[in-house]
């Protein structure tokens, strides 16, 4: 298919990274004005984490349409998965419905958002559309933990975790500051790094932030991985302790 009109308007939203109340007012106009809502799931979870953050919102359930997400790092199956939901979505806008795409977190970092709309862009190439930030996962973290992402020219790092101890290193001795994301499994030897780095004292972590299971420490030097896994995890480091500016 490759058409080159369409009457919906597609909307990109991102809901934050799980407490209700953190869309902009601009968004939940969107969402309420949308005819149909996706709404991504993990096939783990029995409701969508991006639903909850609309709690306190009145939506017709009758609007919202849940399609699982898939964490494939295949890039050829990526392209397949996204390509069949562009197409799902063209059909509904080439009806004239308006159709919002619900994200975690922000719409534009480290989010398969991003997939979704290049592939739709190919399908419905004068497709109209409008994309909404959404409040990312380590601004939450470091609001929650009263836990400064910067201060005066400090250099910060935002990354994926990487695959071993010495390339995280080397990360986080040429930076002030590293916010880590996309943790996983790694979550054990990451904090034997910092323990040896002797830095575990000057970090914050927060896994599930907003949601019933929340966890939120500054006390990492006492997190055990049973305690939480490194999936919706974000870790935020610190090489040296805060100077104190305001004296």
């Amino acid at each position: 298919m490759n058409k080159t009109t369409t009457s919906g308007t597609f909307y990109g939203i991102g809901v934050g990274p799980g407490p209700e109340g953190f869309l902009p007012v601009a968004a939940i106009a969107a969402v309420e004005k949308a005819d149909i809502i996706f709404t991504p799931k993990s096939r783990y979870s029995h409701q969508s984490v991006a639903i909850q953050c609309l709690s306190g919102i009145n939506i017709p359930p009758q609007k919202i349409q849940e399609i699982e997400f898939t964490m494939a790092s295949d890039r050829s199956l990526l392209r397949s998965h996204y390509s069949g939901l562009a197409k799902t979505i063209a059909a509904e806008l080439e009806k004239g419905l308006s159709v919002a795409y619900l994200t975690i977190g922000d719409t534009m970092t480290y989010s398969t958002y991003g997939y979704l709309l290049a592939a739709l862009q190919d399908q419905l190439p004068r497709l109209e559309h409008r994309t909404f930030p959404g409040i990312t996962s380590y601004s939450a973290a470091a609001s929650a933990l009263s836990w400064p992402l910067g201060e005066g020219k400090e250099r910060i790092l935002i990354l994926p975790c990487p695959e071993n101890q010495e390339l995280l290193r080397q990360d986080i001795e040429t930076h002030d500051v590293v916010i880590l994301m996309k943790i996983g499994t790694r979550l054990e030897w990451v904090l034997s790094l910092l323990n040896k780095m002797g830095i575990s004292q000057h970090c914050g972590f927060a896994h599930r932030i907003g949601l019933s299971d929340e966890l939120l420490t500054n006390d990492i030097i006492n997190l055990q991985t049973n305690q939480a896994s490194g999936y919706l995890a974000t870790l935020l480091i610190r090489k040296n302790a805060r100077k104190k500016r305001h004296s």
